[in-house]
């Protein structure tokens, strides 16, 4: 099967949580609501900033092996302004935890973020 690219998976994603937002269940609207507050900014609490969750979220992902969450996590983190450097130190962490089960998920992270780094600079060149 072929790789999707970012934008691919940013209008897929987009008509998914469409339609997850509109469902009526109780159960899926809570856990909804709990995973966007556990990702948001708990410093004045001291807790976590939200780009440090951001980069827990994508090695739980990674580990996970789960490509639309890396994914995810990766664009958000980009938007964070991590930067290749340190993105491919997370995912260094995740393959140490994960094993080599990870490798193909860590093929396709590495070029999801080549293309979203490209698409942060500007370098249309790169995807």
């Amino acid at each position: 099967m072929p790789r999707r690219s970012i934008d691919e998976f940013r209008a897929e994603r987009a008509a998914g949580q469409e339609r997850v937002l509109a469902c009526e269940h109780l159960g899926i609207n809570r856990f909804m609501a709990l995973d966007t507050r556990a990702y948001r900014d708990a410093t004045a609490e001291g807790g976590l900033p939200a780009d440090t969750k951001e980069l827990l979220g994508l090695a739980a992902s990674a580990v996970l092996r789960c490509n639309d969450c890396i994914d995810y996590h990766l664009e958000q983190c980009v938007k964070a302004g991590y930067s290749r450097t340190q993105l491919e130190d997370a995912l260094n962490v995740a393959l140490v935890v994960g094993g080599s089960i990870f490798i193909p998920h860590l093929r396709h992270a590495l070029q999801s973020l080549d293309e979203l780094l490209a698409e942060r600079d500007g370098d249309s060149s790169a995807t």
